[in-house]
């Protein structure tokens, strides 16, 4: 049991306009007053770093290592970033102008909040997905109205307390609930929403955001495949995905979703994975406080049905089951169809892993290809030109090479998706420029009114003239331009001297 309480209804509409009444108080356009809040979130980390393992354990069993490297680190680093880069970030740029129209005038693009944001976090990892989008925002200048997930109860009750002590609560809310607060807190009008989830709610957010023309990012999941070329040590392949695929239970929307290998490789791959996975977890992962649980009997029942209607001779290591403990080993699918009605469709998201084998690599890219576009595609190769060929004939929203998960934690890189695996991205500079509204601006001078003769009407063919030098340029060639030129003083004479004379 936990103490999470939700929010009460009647208060969900006043909150906003609540926020949105600060906003335009214009108390977050302040840098020092964002810089306060970004390192408020990062005391709130290191304050209370055993609280927040506790609850994560409570939820998934994460350990603390797990916890530290796809939860808290990241959340650190993303703060110290913004921190150091804000006045960077938020300061007007300069544009170089490209008619001859504005040469004199000044223009630029104003980097300012969008106003009031709705982020809705995810369970798997519920801090991480929570707050590194929280702190684009309030980077960016925003308010903000978090919304942690409920299936994630105890780390939502605490991040529940700890963000409106920590932040500032004229500009944060945090709203608690499950599908009727959310439901509500999506018919109010916000100026950007992010979520984070699975594709089927992803479309009732854009259904709900489309009625406001709000903006979203939407960070969801797939299929993400791993292809592994021929002349790749397998070894070294075995232990990289069983760290990333079983990373979390598989309740990572990049997890390794299914393999791709040619198949004179599967034997002794399968191999190496069981024995990547008795090095990492021991004979049996069940005992291991390295090996993580899945989240509800909800997520359990849907991967024991997977398992229940797959072939028990394709189960090459584990299948074993424990509901009463949230337990599933760590499975290994040998054969498997890539067009599996019962495994191929959807996204697994927990610790079953399908083996494909493939012809070549030309085969498993246009396996790649027969499905929707994945939030990361993985390629494992010693050879430039394979990895080269892959990405060239393949879409994904991110590539990882010979390596799994990481290019998540790798802050520098923008994370989104595309189509069915997510729209808009952020991390880092990204993160800023998503809840950034970019206000195009230029300022021209009051002055040289007459000039301004040769785009009022009545039109003629002087006007358009100048028009077209002014707008167009000059042409390339000398002789052209030396006679465009002379045009040019000649139509100036008429349009601004010679009629003002009259």
């Amino acid at each position: 049991m936990t103490g999470l309480q939700y929010t009460l209804m009647e208060s969900i509409e006043p909150c906003v306009k609540k926020l949105r009444k600060q906003f335009n108080t214009h108390i977050t356009k302040d840098l020092k007053f964002r810089k306060q809040q970004l390192e408020n979130i990062l005391r709130l980390i290191n304050e209370n770093k055993k609280d927040i393992d506790e609850a994560i354990w409570k939820d998934l069993r994460k350990s603390e290592m797990e916890c530290y490297m796809g939860e808290t680190s990241l959340v650190i680093e993303e703060c110290k970033y913004m921190i150091k880069n804000l006045q960077k970030f938020a300061k007007p740029t300069h544009t170089k102008k490209r008619f001859l129209l504005n040469a004199a005038d000044k223009t630029y693009i104003r980097k300012e909040a969008k106003g009031v944001v709705l982020i809705i976090g995810p369970w798997n990892y519920p801090v991480n997905l929570l707050l590194l989008p929280i702190i684009g925002a309030i980077a960016a200048g925003n308010c903000v109205i978090a919304k942690p997930s409920e299936v994630a109860a105890h780390t939502a009750e605490l991040f529940g307390r700890l963000l409106t002590k920590y932040l500032d609560q004229r500009t944060f809310a945090v709203i608690n609930g499950g599908v009727k607060e959310t439901t509500l807190l999506l018919e109010q009008k916000f100026d950007h929403i992010f979520y984070t989830g699975n594709g089927q709610v992803g479309k009732i957010i854009m259904a709900a955001a489309a009625k406001h023309l709000t903006p979203i990012s939407l960070e969801l999941g797939g299929k993400s495949p791993v292809i592994i070329s021929p002349e790749s040590n397998l070894e070294v392949v075995a232990n990289r995905i069983a760290w990333g695929k079983f990373f979390n239970n598989g309740q990572t929307c990049v997890a390794p979703d299914y393999i791709l290998i040619t198949k004179h490789q599967v034997e002794p791959f399968v191999e190496l994975l069981h024995k990547a996975i008795v090095k990492f977890y021991g004979e049996d992962p069940q005992k291991s406080e390295s090996y993580g649980r899945i989240i509800n009997e909800r997520q359990f029942d849907r991967l024991k049905a997977i398992l229940d209607k797959i072939n028990p001779a394709s189960i090459a290591v584990g299948g074993k089951t424990d509901k009463d403990d949230l337990y599933i080993s760590p499975t290994i699918i040998s054969p498997c169809l890539p067009d599996d009605s019962h495994i191929m469709q959807e996204e697994i998201f927990g610790p079953i892993l399908p083996i494909i084998a493939v012809e070549d690599i030309e085969e498993a890219i246009s396996i790649v290809n027969s499905k929707e576009h994945s939030l990361a595609l993985y390629i494992f190769t010693d050879k430039n030109s394979t990895y080269e060929h892959i990405l060239e004939n393949t879409c994904s929203g991110g590539a990882l090479v010979n390596d799994v998960l990481l290019h998540f934690q790798e802050l520098s890189l923008p994370f989104g998706g595309i189509g069915p695996s997510g729209l808009g991205g952020y991390h880092g500079e990204a993160s800023f420029k998503t809840f950034t509204h970019e206000r195009s601006t230029m300022v021209k001078s009051s002055g040289l009114e007459s000039i301004n003769a040769v785009r009022y009407p009545p039109y003629n063919n002087d006007k358009l003239f100048l028009s077209q030098t002014f707008l167009g340029g000059l042409p390339a060639s000398l002789v052209s331009k030396l006679s465009s030129i002379f045009k040019l003083f000649a139509a100036l004479y008429k349009v601004l001297i010679k009629k003002k004379s009259n």
